[in-house]
């Protein structure tokens, strides 16, 4: 399954963006869905993610309490909501699903980029007044 990020664009320093996660195909067919972002002359970097069947969910340190993720069960869709942003934020915005099993994912493996597949194209976020 292909993933397509989309809803990026241009905001102001302390505005609000929405992000969208769909698969190409019928449905996720996953137990969870990661975002991920990456900066020019950056690694990919993890900003959170979310277990399709409890809703569970986990953030990075630097978007916690700002970046609330939320998935769609009837629509399937993830959404990735972003406050209060920051111009760090700016980055091209990927969502992706585990490659490993649930034991791996909770015990860590969901932070890492490496464990993830179902790549799509990113969506541009910038940050700037």
């Amino acid at each position: 399954v292909q993933l397509q990020a989309s809803g990026g664009g241009l905001v102001q320093p302390g505005g609000s963006l929405i992000l969208s996660c769909a698969p190409s195909g019928r449905g996720f067919n996953t137990y969870a869905v990661g975002w991920f972002r990456q900066a020019p002359g950056r690694e990919r970097e993890f900003v959170a993610t979310i277990n399709w069947d409890a809703g569970t969910t986990y953030y990075s340190d630097s978007v916690k309490g700002r970046f609330f993720i939320a998935r769609d069960i009837f629509k399937n869709i993830v959404y990735l909501q972003m406050n209060n942003m920051e111009p760090e934020d700016t980055a091209v915005y990927y969502c992706a699903t585990p490659m490993g099993d649930r034991l791996t994912y909770y015990s860590g493996g969901y932070s890492s980029s490496l464990r993830y597949d179902s790549w799509g194209q990113g969506t541009q976020v910038t940050v700037s007044s």
